[in-house]
């Protein structure tokens, strides 16, 4: 699920949403708006049994991809568009 609240200015703020232990083992976003780098938006447990993971974007689009433990990579449905590149965001 992704949650996304308009800041001031051109920035919105995006909540990448999974739950708790689905899949289990550490999860990260990766995507465009942070060079593809693992580990560097992971996650966190929250005490309504999701994880969750927030970061401000710019306008336009930007492709990302849920990667869990084991090389295992997820796309959103929630997502704007889901194809063979991944999930994508528009904004």
């Amino acid at each position: 699920m992704i949650k996304r609240n308009r800041l001031f200015g051109t920035q919105t703020r995006v909540t990448f949403c999974l739950p708790r232990d689905a899949p289990p083992g550490p999860v990260s976003v990766v995507g465009s708006f942070n060079g593809w780098e693992p580990g560097r938006h992971e996650l966190v447990p929250r005490r309504d049994g999701t994880r969750t993971v927030t970061v401000r974007l710019g306008p336009g689009e930007h492709r990302f991809r849920y990667l869990a433990a084991g090389g295992l990579w997820l796309d959103d449905e929630s997502a704007d568009r889901v194809d063979d590149q991944g999930s994508l965001l528009v904004l």
